[in-house]
């Protein structure tokens, strides 16, 4: 690991109180000073190695993904609060569950709830108050989870329930946090009740999402949800999936599922905000496709129509993305000794590929701070090698096309509806376990039918 540059420990230690409030500038004071990768010191025999070399992560996360593995921030300590999971999971659990569930985030299968998501968005949207200076954020998460839940249990179910469900998931990842960004509070984590109580609390969590299984089976009426489609989903076997490993798969896709497209939609508001040359032609280009059209979208493939037609409104989220990743970093740690380029990668390292530096990368964008749309014209993003919004090689986020069909409609619906007052103060942001907006404080001035 010699050949890496290192950052001594004291450093880190110096900087501990503001690492812990939001750690970005420490790790892009390093990558300036030290280069696109280096190694951080974090005690007499730890280290995290930082990169924000689009190769080096092509090559872990796809080229030589077999001697790559997640670490222990997800597949032990995210783990403990939500299960094994496809975003927890690794080696052959992950392999098996999916295959198992890949067919339920197919396009094809994706298209056949657009209603469910439209609906879900509507009713959200319908809280925002025109002309008061209100936070977008709650709104926009809200949004999310519920979609999600009506993507998941189409049925009617318990809004109290799924308020507390969402408490929990939220509370398990800012509990996770405090234990990652402050490791010399572990042992108080661990034996002063923390985490005894965040553990107790997704017992409750399963609890509900029991009843809600049970409720469905025993219903005995399909719904042609995501929850149909994971109970009757086999094994090569002919088995379902345990009561147990469902259970876990629907927390992944509550924990996974809203949270980054919260965060995408409302960083997307504040760029909007500070835009408003862009948000016009955002609203230019749905007008124009509303002429042409008898009725305003309401099957499945009248909303899949205007998806597809909103090609200007998908280079909007996608350029969002860009500037503020909702997975703004990716942990690997390799089996295996290994090498990249001239550097010598000891076995059992751990890796964070910084998606927010490549993303931000000089040698890769032209004018990389600038909010541009345009740059994703013509599909650029699928092809641009400094581009990860959804991660990259076999773990690619699973459910990356429902995220950009929500955020399209969500985007359609708001732009129809509301212009964003222009705002210039900086965006503010807040690095949880992905990235999270700050003050995302944005008033909404309702259009004249």
């Amino acid at each position: 690991m010699s050949t890496i540059p290192t950052v001594p420990m004291i450093r880190f230690l110096m900087n501990a109180r503001s690492i812990v409030k939001n750690p970005l500038p420490f790790h892009h004071k390093n990558f300036e000073a030290k280069g696109d990768t280096f190694r951080l010191k974090l005690g007499l025999n730890q280290s995290v190695v930082f990169s924000r070399d689009p190769g080096f992560a092509i090559y872990a996360l796809q080229k030589n993904q077999r001697n790559y593995h997640k670490s222990d921030i997800q597949t032990k300590q995210l783990a403990k609060y939500v299960g094994k999971g496809l975003l927890t999971s690794e080696e052959q659990l992950w392999k098996t569950q999916r295959k198992l569930i890949q067919p339920a985030f197919h396009k094809k299968t994706l298209a056949t709830l657009l209603e469910k998501v439209q609906s879900a968005i509507h009713t959200e949207l319908d809280r925002i108050t025109p002309d008061t200076p209100i936070d977008i954020f709650p709104i926009f998460n809200d949004l999310a989870f519920q979609t999600v839940v009506k993507a998941l249990f189409s049925t009617h179910i318990d809004r109290k329930k799924i308020d507390r469900l969402q408490h929990i998931t939220e509370a398990a990842q800012q509990m996770l946090v405090k234990e990652l960004r402050q490791p010399y509070k572990r042992w108080y984590f661990k034996y002063g009740g923390p985490i005894k109580k965040h553990l107790e609390l997704a017992q409750e969590g399963r609890e509900i999402l029991r009843e809600f299984i049970n409720e469905r089976k025993a219903s005995e009426q399909r719904y042609g949800d995501l929850l149909d489609m994971l109970l009757e989903a086999r094994y090569d076997d002919g088995t379902a999936m345990s009561e147990q490993q469902l259970i876990d798969e629907i927390l992944i896709l509550f924990v996974a599922g809203h949270e980054t497209t919260s965060n995408a939609l409302t960083f997307t508001a504040e760029l909007l905000a500070r835009h408003p040359e862009v948000q016009q032609r955002m609203f230019d280009a749905y007008t124009t496709y509303a002429k042409d059209q008898e009725e305003s979208p309401s099957s499945d493939d009248q909303i899949m129509h205007l998806i597809k037609s909103m090609t200007y409104i998908k280079q909007v989220v996608e350029e969002a993305m860009r500037l503020y990743p909702p997975a703004y970093f990716i942990d690997r740690v390799n089996y295996e000794s290994d090498s990249y380029n001239d550097m010598e990668i000891d076995k059992g390292s751990n890796l964070l590929f910084s998606v927010i530096e490549i993303h931000k990368h000089k040698d890769y964008w032209e004018n990389p701070l600038a909010f541009d749309p345009d740059r994703f014209a013509d599909n650029a993003g699928m092809k641009h090698p400094a581009y990860f919004p959804f991660g990259a090689g076999p773990r690619m986020c699973i459910g990356n096309n429902f995220a950009m069909y929500e955020m399209i409609l969500t985007l359609c619906e708001l732009i129809k509806r509301y212009q964003i007052a222009a705002k210039t103060s900086p965006i503010q942001i807040k690095p949880m376990i992905t990235l999270k907006p700050k003050n995302a404080v944005l008033t909404f001035v309702a259009r004249t039918p």
